[in-house]
């Protein structure tokens, strides 16, 4: 995470003796998806556990926990749509 944090303040760094942007627009869309995975991934992570405990104690839940595993992937998906319209 430190190295992350010394890379952004390179790149504001770069950006004010410049005078320009530090990233293209294609780095900042790959940056804009990356981060929507990510996020979308995190959100996963809770919503699959508590859903397979879910499905686990009664199996009539399986539909709900697939609905609710599968949805923060729309994040990416609309990023991805952001991306290709920009």
């Amino acid at each position: 995470m430190y190295e992350i944090a010394n890379a952004l303040a390179d790149a504001v760094v770069l950006q004010q003796e410049t005078g320009g942007p530090a990233i293209d627009s294609t780095g900042a869309a790959a940056l804009a998806v990356g981060l929507a995975a990510l996020g979308a991934g995190y959100a996963e992570r809770g919503i699959g556990s508590a859903a397979m405990g879910a499905i686990a104690e009664d199996r009539d839940l399986f539909g709900l926990g697939l609905i609710l595993t599968v949805l923060p992937e729309t994040l990416v998906i609309l990023a991805l749509v952001v991306v290709f319209v920009a």
